[in-house]
């Protein structure tokens, strides 16, 4: 899809969001039985994720009506900008999906939602959740969203019929991106596409585990509290290496969106994609076997590593149907919602409480993951930068996409650091 077309769906998908707020609201005083709850789980594996939990909801609720205001995009890119649209106007829905942590504080800073502490505190929550994500959790020393699940972004997505098509050990592991650098030239050079990608922020997504793999832990912290120099010679190293990873891309990424990329290892026209655990529903709906037809480890250079994100939920002020917020929400943090939602979504619960005993292969390895491995925030999704700085980051992105200039690239990101660092 082009961008006069994207841009026109987005359009429309706003004007009909705005309808379904103008009527889905029967008074000012909110006393509605319908919950709109505003996502960009749309399509796909995501929409069956979505689809589970409305499920657990409407068990849980009978007496009130979901709405579903998911607007398709990857990332949740056109979703976020038709919401800004209807925050400013006035026109919140009841609740919205949001990337747990530094994505919030735009929205707090607008005082477009609330303050949830009081609520974990009534709602035994902070005994639900691990300490080391309500820690996560916390903005300006508050709890602004309700996590749904924990997400892994540094994952690498594998064909192995492929990689033995090509001449590659089908599960060869790789100590560093230079190993796995060579092995993509052999891949390209044997007129395969060595690694999947699609549109902007798909790109944003790579090049953050390029950095974390270059950098190491500690130094991709710092590049988001400042202790690491963005103009230094590391990050310099690391863009050397995106650049060549982007050079071994499918040439049409950006006509596609994430499910897209990991369909051409799925069907064997790919043999890498770097992509968070979601696409592990990708290749479980279409009923794949791990090890089998599929491999997944973390991207090369980042093992031990979990790079986190959480999909949440928010409290918008001045909602127009407080009490369906908070039904919705308990529904979020409840463990039938919990199970349900990620067993379908591919990845694993972020409450404590959640029996996982019948969760699949891969994410059992997650679980044990996230429990053992040192834990860092992602960027593209959101737990790691404000929404402003992610998107002067994927700008800076894209203008590489189109003319592969790096010392331009590393000035853009630079300059995006310095507009956003934190106060």
């Amino acid at each position: 899809m082009n961008a006069t077309r994207k841009a026109l769906a987005a359009g429309l998908a706003a004007l009909s969001l705005l309808a379904v707020s103008a009527c889905g609201s029967d008074s000012e005083s909110g006393d509605t039985n319908e919950v709109e709850v505003f996502t960009w789980w749309a399509e796909g594996s995501e929409k069956a994720g979505l689809d589970a939990l409305v499920k657990v909801f409407d068990e849980q609720n009978p007496d009130l009506k979901f709405v579903n205001g998911a607007v398709a995009g990857g990332a949740g890119s056109d979703a976020k900008n038709v919401l800004q649209s209807r925050l400013q106007n006035g026109e919140p829905p009841a609740t919205f999906q949001a990337h747990a942590g530094a994505e919030l504080t735009d929205y707090i800073n607008a005082g477009q939602i609330e303050d949830l502490t009081d609520l974990y505190e009534e709602k035994g929550w902070n005994e639900r959740f691990p300490e080391g994500l309500l820690e996560r959790l916390k903005q300006d020393g508050g709890i602004y969203s309700v996590p749904s699940n924990i997400h892994r972004a540094n994952m690498l997505w594998a064909n192995p019929a492929v990689l033995e098509k090509a001449g590659i050990e089908a599960n060869k592991t790789y100590d560093s991106l230079d190993a796995w650098i060579a092995d993509l030239k052999k891949i390209k050079a044997k007129g395969i596409i060595p690694l999947s990608i699609a549109t902007d922020w798909t790109q944003v997504h790579l090049l953050e585990t390029v950095l974390l793999a270059d950098l190491g832990a500690e130094a991709y912290n710092g590049l988001w509290d400042g202790t690491t120099d963005w103009s230094g010679s590391e990050v310099e190293a690391a863009l050397a290496d995106y650049s060549t990873l982007l050079s071994l891309t499918n040439t049409d990424r950006q006509g596609l969106d994430w499910p897209d990329a990991t369909q051409l290892v799925i069907d064997g026209q790919a043999a890498f994609n770097v992509m968070g655990d979601w696409a592990e529903a990708a290749f479980q709906e279409q009923k794949k076997t791990l090890d089998t037809d599929y491999t997944a480890v973390p991207v090369p250079g980042t093992e031990g590593v979990f790079d986190f994100l959480a999909d949440s939920f928010t409290k918008p002020v001045d909602g127009p149907n407080p009490s369906g917020t908070e039904a919705w929400l308990e529904t979020i943090a409840s463990d039938e919602g919990q199970v349900a939602f990620n067993k379908a979504k591919g990845s694993i619960p972020a409450s404590t409480t959640a029996d996982t005993a019948d969760f699949g292969a891969y994410q059992q390895t997650a679980i044990k993951s996230w429990a053992e491995d040192e834990i860092v925030s992602s960027v593209a999704h959101g737990a790691a930068t404000s929404v402003n700085w992610l998107t002067d980051i994927t700008a800076a992105v894209a203008k590489f996409g189109s003319n592969n200039d790096a010392a331009e690239l590393q000035e853009g990101l630079v300059e995006a650091a310095e507009d956003n660092k934190p106060e």
